[in-house]
């Protein structure tokens, strides 16, 4: 199979060339950093403007697109988690391929009202596609028929409030974060049959406290060290370092406090980047050559009161972007961590920001998303567009056209919009008990 390849590096857009991206396989793109070399994509749009097509997607789901050819995958349930299931929508004109229920549960846990049962985000390659609703289950399908090829419903572990953390697909394993009140352990399973390769118990010793406070649901992050490949996967009181090969652990640092945590781990100036999540949130720069417990030896720098709890970083240029839930925006040099920026873009935040040439998008819980331009000695606004309903997700990026999905619809935002765009119809035709089509306008 083919590997997704994560390796990440500073200056990652400059560096990458081309036009934009020919799939975007996993949550934040190929690289796992939400960067795209696009150069075009839109700088404003609205319910009337650089819309191509808009999907209504059933259910709720927090689940980012991920797109491989004309396909775009995701995952969504029902309201109660009784059914879960994945979607497909083709990328040329949003019709809707395969909506296939996957799962059934008689009495899934409730959820935290800011999550959904379907949040996890699918890793997809050609002809295959990989749905993860956490403690709900794990399955492959076919990406032509729909049909599962194989499926896992024997791990599990108490999310408290929902799952949260997203799969990542490489050299032929697929790799599982269990983070829960109860256990948490990290799992590879292979690809091909969905048979567990190894699963590594996170052995952490936890304060006297609740189970709340030993969850989260960071997604975990491939990274190539001269050492050799590293798979690192943030989690309460410790962000730790596997062999992705055996599942042995490798370093481990620690951040007292902190859990929680779903934003993902970057890597900037040989050094990553993990966020503590809430209680104490706190960003460390560690770097990956050592070996047990670093966190008195090879940590380069710390902030405190920094960082967010939802959101991933952005990189640009060797700067890291830190949004905080409610809105915050600091902006410190990924090599020192010394402060460049403060400012507020105002709003609250779930979804992680899309970094572009010369623009960096961040998406708001209520559907604005604001455009700001990367370096600076202060935060510069762009642009602010507005559509009816807020991201939880992150977008996908394909070539000049971006996949953002809201709270209730997929949409497809693209420039050339203004020549060709294409509106939905299905909800009024479905109300008034007509024939659904699209309306194209020229």
């Amino acid at each position: 199979m083919t590997a997704l390849g994560l390796l990440l590096a500073a200056g990652a857009v400059a560096a990458r060339a081309g036009q934009g991206d020919a799939n975007w396989p996993q949550f934040r793109g190929p690289y796992g950093d939400g960067t795209t070399a696009s150069e075009k994509l839109p700088l404003t749009w609205s319910e009337s403007e650089n819309v191509v097509w808009k999907t209504p997607i059933e259910g709720r789901g927090w689940s980012s697109p991920v797109v491989w050819g004309k396909q775009v995958w995701m995952t969504t349930a029902t309201p109660d988690g009784k059914v879960m299931s994945v979607v497909c929508a083709d990328a040329d004109s949003g019709r809707i391929i395969h909506n296939i229920k996957l799962f059934e549960n008689a009495d899934p846990a409730p959820v935290n009202p800011l999550n959904s049962y379907a949040s996890p985000t699918p890793c997809i390659e050609a002809g295959r596609v990989y749905v993860h609703f956490g403690t709900y289950g794990t399955a492959c399908l076919d990406t032509a028929t729909g049909k599962t090829l194989w499926q896992r419903r024997d791990l599990h572990c108490d999310h408290v409030v929902g799952p949260g953390s997203s799969p990542v697909l490489d050299g032929g394993r697929l790799y599982l974060i269990f983070d829960g009140a109860d256990v948490q352990f990290v799992v590879a399973l292979d690809a091909a049959t969905g048979k567990t390769v190894w699963n590594t118990p996170r052995n952490v010793k936890f304060p006297n406290n609740t189970g709340d406070f030993h969850k989260a649901f960071s997604t975990p992050l491939l990274i190539d060290t001269p050492a050799g490949r590293q798979l690192v996967a943030a989690g309460a009181e410790f962000a730790m370092a596997y062999d992705p090969l055996s599942g042995r652990q490798l370093w481990r640092v620690r951040y007292p406090g902190g859990y929680s945590t779903a934003s993902r781990p970057v890597m900037v100036a040989g050094l990553v980047l993990v966020n503590s999540g809430f209680n104490r949130p706190k960003v460390m720069a560690v770097r990956p050559d050592g070996k047990g417990d670093v966190t008195a030896t090879h940590v380069a720098w710390s902030l405190d009161r920094v960082g967010a709890n939802k959101p991933s970083p952005a990189v640009v240029d060797g700067l890291v972007y830190f949004l905080h839930d409610g809105g915050t925006l600091a902006c410190c040099d990924g090599k020192t961590g010394q402060a460049v920026w403060r400012d507020r873009l105002g709003g609250s935040f779930s979804a992680s920001p899309i970094a572009a040439p010369g623009r960096i998008y961040f998406f708001d819980d209520r559907g604005t998303t604001t455009v700001i331009a990367p370096g600076g000695s202060e935060m510069k606004t762009l642009a602010t567009s507005k559509l009816d309903a807020g991201c939880m997700a992150s977008p996908a990026i394909i070539g000049d056209a971006m996949f953002l999905r809201t709270k209730t619809h997929l949409y497809r935002i693209e420039e050339r919009a203004k020549k060709h765009q294409t509106i939905s119809t299905k909800p009024a035709c479905r109300q008034a008990g007509l024939p659904f089509f699209r309306l194209v306008l020229v």
